[in-house]
């Protein structure tokens, strides 16, 4: 299903990120909504943005209480002229159509993220956005009474367990953190294509912190990590991609 969305720069009274159609769809998304999983697919976005109502600064705002809160309404952090024009809240429905294409929904954006493509997955993480903040909104009645409407069959493709996807990564432990660490910037094809030793590695790191404004990872992660690429992706290149 294909939806057309209107320019940041038009008034904002009369921005609608989606039609009717696109509202009971989010409904009944987020109806069967896994904030599980969610919270594992934010692990990309956490390169640039808190999550804690710290105040932290990084790349972008803090997303504590997202979910309905004003757009570019963080005190102290400096939107893009086109996200400041956008107006309005983050609805569950926008956030959803901002996920899928950032830079499609809102020109101008700085935000450098690729987007979400699968539907339900923008629909896990607005659910656990929405589980982070003082006052989450009841999300049962998001869109429409289509989430309420018990699609049986729906539900039990949510549940139903998913074969994880690594891309161009060699699945072996440590792909899922990586995975998650490096393609809210990247694809994963940069990854594949580097050959480095682990220290190596862990210097492109610590660059990536204090020059390119990645977030510290924990340090357990960190090493898992680590481990991981000088296993997988070292001088050697051994996983190197090849036609």
């Amino acid at each position: 299903m294909t939806f057309t969305f209107f320019r940041a720069a038009v008034c904002a009274a009369a921005v609608t990120f989606a039609p009717a159609g696109y509202a009971q769809d989010i409904g009944a998304r987020l109806a069967s909504a896994d904030q599980g999983a969610g919270e594992k697919i934010f692990r990309q976005c956490q390169t640039c943005h808190a999550i804690d109502n710290s105040g932290a600064r990084r790349v972008g705002p803090d997303l504590y209480g997202v979910v309905g809160r004003e757009v570019a309404s963080v005190e102290g952090f400096r939107y893009s002229p086109a996200m400041q024009e956008l107006g309005g809240a983050w609805t569950p429905e926008r956030l959803d159509a901002y996920l899928e294409d950032p830079r499609g929904n809102v020109p101008g954006t700085r935000m450098s993220f690729r987007g979400l493509r699968d539907a339900q997955e923008r629909a896990d993480v607005i659910a656990y956005l929405n589980s982070q903040s003082d006052a989450p909104l009841d999300l049962a009645g998001a869109g429409s009474d289509a989430a309420a409407s018990g699609d049986t069959q729906a539900t039990a493709e949510a549940e139903a367990p998913a074969e994880e996807d690594f891309g161009q990564l060699v699945v072996a432990p440590g792909a899922e953190e990586t995975y998650y660490a490096c393609t809210a910037c990247h694809s994963e094809m940069i990854v594949a294509q580097q050959g480095k030793t682990r220290e190596g590695w862990d210097k492109l790191f610590d660059w990536m912190i204090e020059e390119q404004g990645m977030a510290e990872l924990p340090e357990d992660e960190r090493n898992i990590i680590l481990d991981y690429l000088a296993a997988h992706y070292n001088t050697d290149r051994p996983n190197f991609p090849r036609p």
